[in-house]
């Protein structure tokens, strides 16, 4: 599941509205906003061109992409 407020946040730093990003992914922008509100999933191409869009480093895109994921894991062990 995405996090979609920091995700947002990312997009406003960075002067990109969601129009911006579906034309950089190469999916409509209605699409853009189902994967935005956890709608659907981000494919893992699109990921991909996320992290270079957006300039992310590893530390920056697991909390984003991966958060109940991540989270889950630390409490287990």
């Amino acid at each position: 599941m995405t996090n979609t407020l920091k995700l947002r946040a990312l997009l406003i730093e960075n002067n990109l509205t969601s129009e911006d990003v579906a034309k950089e992914l190469g999916i409509s922008k209605q699409s853009f906003s189902m994967k935005l509100n956890n709608k659907r999933e981000f494919k893992s191409s699109e990921l991909n061109k996320l992290v270079v869009l957006l300039n992310l480093t590893d530390k920056d895109f697991l909390p984003i992409f991966f958060a109940n994921r991540v989270e889950f894991n630390s409490t287990c062990v």
